[in-house]
């Protein structure tokens, strides 16, 4: 099943995947530019059956990393999507409008590392206090 997916994926995008790393048969990040994130999501998610599990963030002291997470349970299979974006001037398209579910992820990575997400349709705190300070975003390596 693993397999069946990173091919389908790898005959979608072949010219848009960047690379492609098989951590474990089925454990797979595959890397892409941050301007093609909402199409590879909206296939993973609306063609293959992929449940988004969760996004994360990374300070890479260059750029700032943001993975997607979708699992594809019945095989046990987990395709990571990573996407390099600019540390100084951090944004990305949200998937808040494709997968509702993304809205506080995607929050949670704005609130701690400044990343904005654009067209998010509720990009407002969550987690900091309200005195928290302005564009002071705790895990950034500063």
């Amino acid at each position: 099943m693993a397999e069946e997916i990173l091919t389908r994926i790898k005959d979608k995008f072949s010219k848009k995947a960047l690379k492609v790393f098989e951590k474990s048969p089925r454990r797979i990040y595959i890397d892409f530019d941050s301007k093609d994130i909402p199409e590879v999501v909206t296939f993973l998610f609306r063609d293959l059956g992929g449940r988004l599990a969760t996004a994360s963030g990374i300070d890479t002291r260059k750029n700032i990393e943001i993975l997607y997470h979708f699992s594809f349970d019945s095989s046990g299979t987990i395709i990571s999507l990573r996407t390099l974006i600019d540390r100084e001037n951090p944004e990305i398209e949200s998937i808040t409008p494709l997968i509702k579910g993304a809205e506080w992820i995607e929050r949670e990575i704005h609130e701690l590392l400044g990343v904005n997400f654009r067209n998010h349709p509720n990009l407002k705190r969550l987690l900091l206090s309200e005195d928290w300070p302005e564009g002071k975003y705790p895990l950034r390596r500063e």
